[in-house]
């Protein structure tokens, strides 16, 4: 992928050449100024949109081994604190197979370890028990080869077992198979590989970031790598009943939404940096944007304002897409109709600072929920009551909400940054963070 915006300022800088030989020296007589200026602004969304490598981010190959799940997961799977933050479990795996069930369309969904079955939810639950023995050669075959597989005969043990065909798929953290996710049908047409690997994976991604969460807290960095790797939980579970409820009327965009939620986590967990190009999160933020415009419909309308110098910019990794989060939950999600969320992002040269700014439409706070904002004392979802317009001055340690954000821009610039919000009751909510260039 091309880096930068040299391209970019290249590209745009040709297409006002173009336009002003063409309004000016071509056509007789020669446009209006006004009427160049709008043609050569058109001209330039055009350029921008169309512009690959920077604005849309890289896509990689997605691998057969289910190695999707590399590097990610679905967080709590909003089944309770530490549903799989734990690792692989009986307490995770139980909360887990009960989501799934429904998720993937199968009559019975089971998780185990190499060694073992964790949990099994649906029909044959009598015989297939908890800590119960493995003895399916497919899944013997998954975790060998990594390879995910059907079978159209179960050939279960017990004779009475209603499940006649299953599809299984490897759980995977650092390269190594740790476990399987089977879904089995009474039938004997087994259910849609591609799905249950796609869910495989994600989850895949979850177990790796208990793990590296594990390490984290072993590290001497401890408080910027949890903080890195904070994902909302309620998020996931949105996000997942959203998918549910398409995957037997719209199988593509399942299989899309189970692609970006993948893309997603991959890309929160894959840091190794504390800054990335700003380019990088746009790109994160706009495939959360997608995930989230899936579950709210017309109901949500994000629109970016994003000055093209700043995509080539460095910025803390994971910090804007959780101040489009909140304006989403917090804002727009209460609010009774159509929201907008704004981004928008300008470098200031005289200051050497980059200005960011999410605005939302939404229900807005008072002046006293924003002194509790500041105290750290905000109720998670308080509504505000009608008030007087409030300016917050720069965050320090404070806010339920932010104050992950504050910490960390703390630790990253000391006092060389400023975070602040402004709100009033059914006027919206503006965030801005300023933060020195590097």
């Amino acid at each position: 992928m091309t880096r930068g915006v040299g391209p970019l300022m290249g590209m745009v800088s040709l297409a006002w050449l173009l336009v002003w030989v063409a309004s000016q020296l071509i056509v007789a007589p020669p446009l209006p100024t006004t009427t160049t200026l709008i043609v050569g602004l058109a001209v330039t969304n055009l350029v921008i949109l169309g512009y690959p490598s920077v604005l849309r981010g890289p896509r990689q190959r997605r691998r057969r081994r289910g190695d999707d799940g590399d590097v990610g997961s679905l967080a709590r799977l909003g089944a309770g604190p530490g549903a799989l933050r734990q690792g692989l479990t009986l307490e995770a795996a139980e909360r887990t197979v009960d989501l799934l069930r429904p998720l993937l369309g199968g009559d019975a969904v089971a998780i185990t370890d190499r060694e073992r079955m964790l949990a099994f939810a649906g029909p044959g639950a009598d015989h297939h028990t908890p800590g119960s023995e493995l003895w399916a050669p497919e899944r013997e075959r998954v975790m060998r080869t990594g390879r995910a597989a059907v079978s159209t005969d179960v050939n279960c043990r017990e004779p009475a077992c209603p499940l006649g065909s299953a599809a299984f798929a490897p759980l995977v953290v650092a390269d190594e198979v740790v476990g399987t996710v089977t879904v089995y049908r009474q039938t004997p047409t087994p259910p849609r590989l591609e799905l249950v690997e796609g869910v495989a994976g994600v989850l895949s991604l979850h177990l790796e970031l208990a793990r590296l969460e594990a390490q984290a807290r072993l590290s001497t960095d401890t408080q910027l790598e949890v903080l890195r790797a904070q994902i909302n939980p309620h998020f996931l579970f949105n996000v997942l009943n959203t998918i549910a409820s398409k995957a037997r009327t719209d199988p593509s965009e399942t299989r899309q939404l189970l692609l970006r939620l993948a893309d997603f986590f991959r890309y929160a967990i894959d840091q190794r940096s504390q800054f990335a190009e700003f380019a990088q999160e746009y790109f994160f933020v706009r495939t959360y944007v997608t995930l989230e415009q899936a579950r709210f419909g017309d109901g949500l309308r994000v629109e970016y304002d994003v000055d093209p110098q700043v995509l080539g910019v460095r910025v803390p990794v994971l910090m804007i897409q959780p101040l489009i989060e909140n304006a989403i939950k917090h804002g727009i999600s209460r609010k009774v109709g159509r929201g907008t969320v704004t981004l928008r992002a300008r470098v200031d040269p005289l200051a050497s600072s980059l200005d960011i700014l999410v605005r939302d439409d939404g229900v807005g706070m008072d002046a006293a929920t924003l002194r509790r904002l500041r105290e750290g004392s905000t109720p998670d979802g308080a509504v505000a009551a009608p008030g007087h317009l409030d300016d917050v001055p720069p965050l320090r340690r404070g806010g339920v909400g932010l104050r992950n954000i504050d910490e960390r821009l703390a630790l990253l610039f000391g006092d060389r940054y400023e975070l602040t919000v402004r709100s009033r009751p059914a006027d919206g909510t503006d965030v801005r963070l300023r933060i020195p260039l590097r």
